[in-house]
Protein backbone atom coordinates (compact mmCIF):
# COMPACT_ATOMS: atom_id res chain seq x y z
CA UNK A 1 0.00 0.00 0.00
CA UNK A 2 1.11 3.53 -0.41
CA UNK A 3 2.91 5.07 2.89
CA UNK A 4 0.31 7.97 4.17
CA UNK A 5 2.32 11.01 4.31
CA UNK A 6 1.37 12.28 7.68
CA UNK A 7 1.49 8.78 9.58
CA UNK A 8 3.59 10.24 12.53
CA UNK A 9 1.70 13.31 12.61
CA UNK A 10 0.27 13.77 16.54
CA UNK A 11 -2.94 15.29 15.12
CA UNK A 12 -3.59 12.15 13.14
CA UNK A 13 -4.32 10.12 16.52
CA UNK A 14 -5.94 12.82 18.49
CA UNK A 15 -9.30 10.37 19.07
CA UNK A 16 -7.35 8.09 20.23
CA UNK A 17 -5.58 9.85 23.08
CA UNK A 18 -8.92 10.80 24.77
CA UNK A 19 -10.48 9.07 27.59
CA UNK A 20 -11.29 5.47 26.91
CA UNK A 21 -15.32 5.98 26.49
CA UNK A 22 -14.44 9.38 24.06
CA UNK A 23 -11.99 7.46 22.27
CA UNK A 24 -11.56 5.96 18.79
CA UNK A 25 -9.58 3.02 17.98
CA UNK A 26 -6.09 2.91 15.98
CA UNK A 27 -6.32 3.90 12.53
CA UNK A 28 -5.73 1.22 10.63
CA UNK A 29 -3.15 1.95 8.67
CA UNK A 30 -0.81 1.38 12.54
CA UNK A 31 -1.51 -2.18 11.61
CA UNK A 32 -0.36 -2.68 8.18
CA UNK A 33 1.94 0.13 7.19
CA UNK A 34 5.68 -1.32 7.06
CA UNK A 35 6.64 2.13 7.67
CA UNK A 36 5.19 2.39 11.00
CA UNK A 37 6.04 -1.37 12.05
CA UNK A 38 9.72 0.23 11.21
CA UNK A 39 9.33 2.76 13.35
CA UNK A 40 7.91 0.71 16.51
CA UNK A 41 11.34 -1.57 15.76
CA UNK A 42 13.29 1.74 16.20
CA UNK A 43 11.64 3.24 19.21
CA UNK A 44 10.36 0.18 21.26
CA UNK A 45 11.82 -3.18 20.38
CA UNK A 46 16.05 -1.73 19.86
CA UNK A 47 15.45 -0.21 22.89
CA UNK A 48 13.28 -1.91 25.52
CA UNK A 49 13.87 -5.45 27.44
CA UNK A 50 12.12 -8.06 25.26
CA UNK A 51 11.02 -11.47 26.65
CA UNK A 52 12.63 -14.75 25.05
CA UNK A 53 11.98 -17.90 27.19
CA UNK A 54 13.29 -19.04 29.92
CA UNK A 55 16.62 -20.43 30.88
CA UNK A 56 15.72 -23.90 31.44
CA UNK A 57 15.93 -23.95 26.75
CA UNK A 58 19.46 -23.89 27.32
CA UNK A 59 20.36 -25.85 30.62
CA UNK A 60 23.75 -27.39 30.05
CA UNK A 61 27.19 -25.13 29.15
CA UNK A 62 27.65 -25.26 25.67
CA UNK A 63 23.61 -25.32 24.76
CA UNK A 64 22.63 -22.58 22.65
CA UNK A 65 19.56 -21.30 20.33
CA UNK A 66 19.53 -19.06 17.28
CA UNK A 67 16.64 -16.74 16.38
CA UNK A 68 15.90 -13.90 14.98
CA UNK A 69 14.59 -10.74 16.69
CA UNK A 70 12.49 -7.79 14.66
CA UNK A 71 15.29 -8.68 12.27
CA UNK A 72 18.15 -9.01 14.44
CA UNK A 73 20.48 -12.57 13.96
CA UNK A 74 20.76 -13.41 17.78
CA UNK A 75 22.65 -16.13 19.81
CA UNK A 76 21.94 -17.30 23.21
CA UNK A 77 24.56 -19.53 24.56
CA UNK A 78 25.30 -21.02 28.37
CA UNK A 79 28.83 -20.16 28.79
CA UNK A 80 31.27 -22.89 30.35
CA UNK A 81 30.79 -21.25 34.10
CA UNK A 82 26.79 -21.61 33.94
CA UNK A 83 26.10 -17.72 32.44
CA UNK A 84 23.94 -17.38 29.84
CA UNK A 85 24.91 -14.67 27.04
CA UNK A 86 23.86 -13.08 24.16
CA UNK A 87 25.53 -12.22 20.49
CA UNK A 88 24.63 -10.90 17.47
CA UNK A 89 24.61 -14.12 15.67
CA UNK A 90 26.92 -12.29 13.26
CA UNK A 91 30.26 -12.89 12.32
CA UNK A 92 33.05 -10.77 12.48
CA UNK A 93 34.75 -11.42 9.42
CA UNK A 94 32.01 -10.52 6.76
CA UNK A 95 28.93 -11.07 8.58
CA UNK A 96 27.78 -13.90 7.79
CA UNK A 97 25.23 -15.61 10.35
CA UNK A 98 27.53 -17.97 12.52
CA UNK A 99 24.94 -20.34 14.63
CA UNK A 100 21.55 -21.99 13.03
CA UNK A 101 18.61 -23.38 15.22
CA UNK A 102 19.54 -24.99 18.19
CA UNK A 103 21.97 -27.61 20.17
CA UNK A 104 25.19 -28.23 21.82
CA UNK A 105 28.26 -26.65 20.83
CA UNK A 106 32.09 -26.46 22.40
CA UNK A 107 32.50 -23.58 19.58
CA UNK A 108 31.00 -21.46 17.67
CA UNK A 109 32.20 -21.47 14.04
CA UNK A 110 31.30 -19.26 11.47
CA UNK A 111 30.32 -22.07 8.04
CA UNK A 112 31.36 -19.43 5.99
CA UNK A 113 34.91 -19.06 6.41
CA UNK A 114 35.46 -20.95 9.88
CA UNK A 115 36.24 -18.50 12.16
CA UNK A 116 35.92 -19.72 15.47
CA UNK A 117 34.41 -18.03 18.98
CA UNK A 118 34.54 -19.29 22.56
CA UNK A 119 31.28 -19.53 24.05
CA UNK A 120 32.16 -16.34 26.19
CA UNK A 121 32.23 -14.44 22.43
CA UNK A 122 36.14 -14.41 22.02
CA UNK A 123 37.60 -14.99 18.67
CA UNK A 124 39.90 -18.09 19.03
CA UNK A 125 40.47 -19.21 15.61
CA UNK A 126 40.91 -17.02 12.31
CA UNK A 127 42.48 -19.04 9.30
CA UNK A 128 45.02 -17.20 7.10
CA UNK A 129 44.78 -14.03 9.22
CA UNK A 130 48.26 -13.84 9.77
CA UNK A 131 49.55 -11.55 6.56
CA UNK A 132 46.50 -9.18 7.82
CA UNK A 133 48.07 -6.12 8.98
CA UNK A 134 47.41 -4.74 12.43
CA UNK A 135 45.07 -7.62 12.87
CA UNK A 136 44.41 -8.40 16.27
CA UNK A 137 41.96 -11.72 17.23
CA UNK A 138 41.15 -9.85 20.67
CA UNK A 139 39.04 -7.06 19.16
CA UNK A 140 37.24 -9.00 16.63
CA UNK A 141 35.10 -10.78 19.38
CA UNK A 142 31.02 -11.49 18.68
CA UNK A 143 29.33 -8.26 19.61
CA UNK A 144 27.36 -9.20 23.23
CA UNK A 145 24.05 -7.57 23.61
CA UNK A 146 22.47 -7.13 27.39
CA UNK A 147 21.03 -10.15 28.65
CA UNK A 148 19.32 -9.81 32.18
CA UNK A 149 17.46 -12.32 33.89
CA UNK A 150 14.31 -12.49 36.58
CA UNK A 151 13.11 -15.85 37.97
CA UNK A 152 14.68 -18.11 35.61
CA UNK A 153 12.84 -15.84 32.76
CA UNK A 154 15.29 -14.02 29.55
CA UNK A 155 14.88 -10.32 28.73
CA UNK A 156 17.70 -9.30 25.69
CA UNK A 157 18.16 -5.60 25.26
CA UNK A 158 20.08 -4.10 22.02
CA UNK A 159 20.51 -0.82 23.89
CA UNK A 160 23.58 -0.98 26.24
CA UNK A 161 22.32 2.74 27.71
CA UNK A 162 18.82 1.33 29.16
CA UNK A 163 17.61 1.00 32.40
CA UNK A 164 18.30 -2.37 33.81
CA UNK A 165 15.47 -4.97 33.64
CA UNK A 166 14.51 -4.62 37.45
CA UNK A 167 13.41 -0.93 36.71
CA UNK A 168 11.29 -2.19 33.73
CA UNK A 169 9.55 -4.37 35.41
CA UNK A 170 8.87 -2.39 38.86
CA UNK A 171 7.30 -4.18 41.47
CA UNK A 172 5.91 -6.87 39.25
CA UNK A 173 8.45 -9.52 40.92
CA UNK A 174 6.53 -8.41 44.17
CA UNK A 175 3.25 -8.81 43.37
CA UNK A 176 3.96 -12.33 41.81
CA UNK A 177 6.46 -13.55 44.20
CA UNK A 178 4.02 -16.46 45.68
CA UNK A 179 4.19 -17.91 42.88
CA UNK A 180 8.02 -18.59 43.58
CA UNK A 181 8.72 -18.62 39.61
CA UNK A 182 12.13 -19.41 39.87
CA UNK A 183 11.32 -23.01 40.97
CA UNK A 184 9.19 -23.76 37.68
CA UNK A 185 10.00 -26.16 35.00
CA UNK A 186 9.08 -25.15 31.15
CA UNK A 187 7.80 -28.40 30.58
CA UNK A 188 6.47 -27.44 26.32
CA UNK A 189 7.47 -24.63 23.99
CA UNK A 190 5.33 -24.33 20.83
CA UNK A 191 6.09 -22.19 17.78
CA UNK A 192 2.94 -20.74 15.24
CA UNK A 193 3.20 -18.50 12.67
CA UNK A 194 0.70 -15.36 12.36
CA UNK A 195 -0.40 -13.49 9.92
CA UNK A 196 -1.61 -10.50 12.04
CA UNK A 197 0.31 -7.22 13.40
CA UNK A 198 2.16 -8.05 16.73
CA UNK A 199 0.05 -5.21 18.33
CA UNK A 200 -3.59 -7.25 17.63
CA UNK A 201 -2.31 -10.42 19.02
CA UNK A 202 -1.25 -8.51 22.37
CA UNK A 203 -4.99 -6.26 22.29
CA UNK A 204 -6.52 -9.89 21.90
CA UNK A 205 -4.62 -11.00 24.84
CA UNK A 206 -5.58 -7.92 27.26
CA UNK A 207 -9.89 -7.83 26.76
CA UNK A 208 -12.02 -10.27 27.89
CA UNK A 209 -14.91 -9.04 25.58
CA UNK A 210 -13.73 -11.43 22.77
CA UNK A 211 -14.20 -14.66 24.82
CA UNK A 212 -18.13 -14.97 25.02
CA UNK A 213 -17.58 -15.51 20.81
CA UNK A 214 -14.22 -16.57 19.77
CA UNK A 215 -14.27 -19.34 22.94
CA UNK A 216 -17.46 -20.00 23.29
CA UNK A 217 -16.80 -23.54 23.04
CA UNK A 218 -14.10 -23.96 25.31
CA UNK A 219 -12.73 -21.23 28.23
CA UNK A 220 -16.47 -19.01 28.15
CA UNK A 221 -17.94 -21.23 29.88
CA UNK A 222 -15.55 -20.52 32.76
CA UNK A 223 -17.11 -18.01 35.47
CA UNK A 224 -15.63 -14.84 34.98
CA UNK A 225 -15.75 -11.07 36.02
CA UNK A 226 -14.65 -7.92 34.99
CA UNK A 227 -12.61 -5.96 37.34
CA UNK A 228 -10.46 -2.64 36.34
CA UNK A 229 -7.07 -3.65 35.27
CA UNK A 230 -4.08 -4.28 38.71
CA UNK A 231 -2.72 -1.51 39.63
CA UNK A 232 1.16 -1.41 38.25
CA UNK A 233 4.75 0.73 39.07
CA UNK A 234 6.51 -0.67 36.27
CA UNK A 235 6.87 -1.45 32.21
CA UNK A 236 3.67 -3.67 32.97
CA UNK A 237 -0.12 -3.91 32.90
CA UNK A 238 -2.66 -6.38 33.86
CA UNK A 239 -5.62 -7.80 34.81
CA UNK A 240 -7.07 -10.40 37.60
CA UNK A 241 -10.11 -12.19 37.63
CA UNK A 242 -11.68 -14.11 41.02
CA UNK A 243 -12.56 -17.23 40.66
CA UNK A 244 -12.19 -20.44 41.58
CA UNK A 245 -10.57 -24.00 40.22
CA UNK A 246 -7.39 -23.65 37.85
CA UNK A 247 -8.16 -21.43 34.29
CA UNK A 248 -5.31 -23.38 32.65
CA UNK A 249 -7.84 -26.27 32.57
CA UNK A 250 -11.20 -26.67 30.52
CA UNK A 251 -14.33 -27.14 32.68
CA UNK A 252 -14.55 -30.16 34.39
CA UNK A 253 -11.05 -31.59 33.57
CA UNK A 254 -8.76 -32.81 36.77
CA UNK A 255 -5.50 -31.07 37.10
CA UNK A 256 -2.74 -31.18 40.04
CA UNK A 257 -2.55 -29.77 43.61
CA UNK A 258 -2.31 -25.70 43.95
CA UNK A 259 0.93 -24.47 44.39
CA UNK A 260 1.63 -24.06 48.14
CA UNK A 261 1.60 -20.63 49.76
CA UNK A 262 0.55 -18.39 47.20
CA UNK A 263 -0.58 -15.12 49.12
CA UNK A 264 -3.08 -11.94 48.19
CA UNK A 265 -4.81 -12.13 44.92
CA UNK A 266 -2.35 -14.47 43.25
CA UNK A 267 -4.74 -16.93 45.89
CA UNK A 268 -7.96 -15.99 45.02
CA UNK A 269 -7.95 -16.43 40.96
CA UNK A 270 -5.86 -15.59 37.68
CA UNK A 271 -3.20 -12.71 37.10
CA UNK A 272 -3.48 -11.44 33.05
CA UNK A 273 -0.40 -9.94 32.50
CA UNK A 274 1.29 -7.80 29.51
CA UNK A 275 5.00 -6.75 30.41
CA UNK A 276 5.39 -4.33 27.67
CA UNK A 277 5.12 -4.87 24.74
CA UNK A 278 4.17 -7.83 23.75
CA UNK A 279 4.88 -10.62 26.52
CA UNK A 280 1.63 -12.10 28.05
CA UNK A 281 1.96 -13.98 31.59
CA UNK A 282 -0.62 -15.92 32.40
CA UNK A 283 -0.91 -17.02 36.41
CA UNK A 284 -3.12 -19.32 37.79
CA UNK A 285 -3.53 -21.45 41.10
CA UNK A 286 -1.49 -24.18 39.85
CA UNK A 287 0.72 -23.24 36.94
CA UNK A 288 1.76 -20.43 34.35
CA UNK A 289 1.85 -20.03 31.02
CA UNK A 290 3.63 -17.44 29.00
CA UNK A 291 2.54 -15.99 25.40
CA UNK A 292 6.14 -15.04 23.46
CA UNK A 293 5.75 -12.88 20.46
CA UNK A 294 8.77 -11.89 17.86
CA UNK A 295 7.21 -9.08 15.26
CA UNK A 296 8.29 -10.05 11.60
CA UNK A 297 6.55 -7.48 10.01
CA UNK A 298 3.42 -5.18 9.91
CA UNK A 299 1.40 -8.13 8.95
CA UNK A 300 3.85 -11.30 10.24
CA UNK A 301 4.24 -12.77 13.95
CA UNK A 302 6.06 -15.18 15.35
CA UNK A 303 4.13 -16.20 18.52
CA UNK A 304 5.71 -18.76 21.51
CA UNK A 305 3.82 -20.27 23.81
CA UNK A 306 5.36 -21.75 26.65
CA UNK A 307 3.77 -23.49 29.79
CA UNK A 308 5.36 -23.86 33.22
CA UNK A 309 4.84 -26.10 36.27
CA UNK A 310 6.48 -26.12 39.80
CA UNK A 311 9.03 -28.69 40.23
CA UNK A 312 7.51 -30.87 42.91
CA UNK A 313 4.45 -31.49 40.51
CA UNK A 314 6.78 -32.17 37.09
CA UNK A 315 7.69 -35.00 39.67
CA UNK A 316 4.80 -36.50 40.39
CA UNK A 317 3.83 -39.60 39.08
CA UNK A 318 0.70 -38.48 37.34
CA UNK A 319 2.34 -35.68 35.89
CA UNK A 320 2.24 -37.17 31.84
CA UNK A 321 -1.12 -38.19 32.20
CA UNK A 322 -2.30 -35.08 33.87
CA UNK A 323 -0.50 -32.34 32.05
CA UNK A 324 -2.19 -33.04 28.73
CA UNK A 325 -5.39 -31.72 30.16
CA UNK A 326 -3.94 -28.49 30.45
CA UNK A 327 -2.01 -28.94 26.86
CA UNK A 328 -5.61 -29.64 25.96
CA UNK A 329 -6.95 -26.29 27.06
CA UNK A 330 -3.98 -24.18 25.05
CA UNK A 331 -4.21 -26.35 22.10
CA UNK A 332 -7.54 -24.94 21.70
CA UNK A 333 -7.67 -21.49 23.13
CA UNK A 334 -4.58 -20.26 21.92
CA UNK A 335 -5.83 -21.29 17.93
CA UNK A 336 -8.56 -19.60 18.51
CA UNK A 337 -7.30 -16.99 19.40
CA UNK A 338 -4.53 -16.98 16.41
CA UNK A 339 -7.51 -17.72 13.79
CA UNK A 340 -9.46 -14.60 14.69
CA UNK A 341 -5.98 -12.28 14.96
CA UNK A 342 -5.45 -13.32 11.64
CA UNK A 343 -9.12 -12.60 10.22
CA UNK A 344 -8.69 -9.49 11.75
CA UNK A 345 -5.52 -8.64 9.91
CA UNK A 346 -7.79 -9.69 6.74
CA UNK A 347 -10.60 -7.15 7.62
CA UNK A 348 -8.40 -4.35 8.62
CA UNK A 349 -6.12 -4.52 4.87
CA UNK A 350 -9.26 -2.87 3.90
CA UNK A 351 -8.91 0.28 2.04
CA UNK A 352 -12.61 1.06 3.28
CA UNK A 353 -11.96 0.05 6.97
CA UNK A 354 -12.20 3.08 9.61
CA UNK A 355 -11.34 3.65 13.35
CA UNK A 356 -13.64 2.22 15.59
CA UNK A 357 -14.85 2.64 19.45
CA UNK A 358 -13.44 1.39 22.70
CA UNK A 359 -16.18 -0.35 24.50
CA UNK A 360 -15.60 -0.69 28.83
CA UNK A 361 -14.58 -3.82 28.53
CA UNK A 362 -11.33 -2.67 26.17
CA UNK A 363 -9.53 -0.45 29.00
CA UNK A 364 -6.02 -2.29 28.47
CA UNK A 365 -5.95 -2.49 24.42
CA UNK A 366 -6.45 2.00 25.10
CA UNK A 367 -3.48 1.42 26.94
CA UNK A 368 -1.47 -0.47 25.73
CA UNK A 369 -2.48 1.77 21.85
CA UNK A 370 -1.76 4.83 23.84
CA UNK A 371 2.13 3.57 25.10
CA UNK A 372 2.67 2.69 21.41
CA UNK A 373 1.89 5.95 20.22
CA UNK A 374 3.86 7.60 23.05
CA UNK A 375 7.37 5.96 21.68
CA UNK A 376 6.55 6.25 18.18
CA UNK A 377 5.62 9.82 18.06
CA UNK A 378 8.21 10.59 20.13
Amino acid sequence: MNEIANLFDPGRYEAVRRPLLEADTLPPECYTSEAFYRREVETIFLKVWNFIGREDRIPNPGDYAAFEFVGVPVVIVRDRDGSVRAFANSCRHRGAKVMQGEGNCTVMTCPYHSWTYALDGRLIGAMEMDETDGFDRKNFGLVELRLETWAGFLFLNFDHDAEPLSAWLGDLPDVLASYKLEDMVTTRRVEYDLACNWKIYVENAMESYHVPTVHQQTIQKQKRDHNPPIPASGEYCGLFTRHEGSRALLPGAKGFPYIPDLEGLAAQGTYYVLINPSTMFGLTYDCMWWLELHPVSAGRTKLIVGSCFPKQTVARDDFDALVNNYYERWNKSIVEDNEISDIQQIGISSPFVKPGRFSYMEPLVHTIDNWVLDRVLG
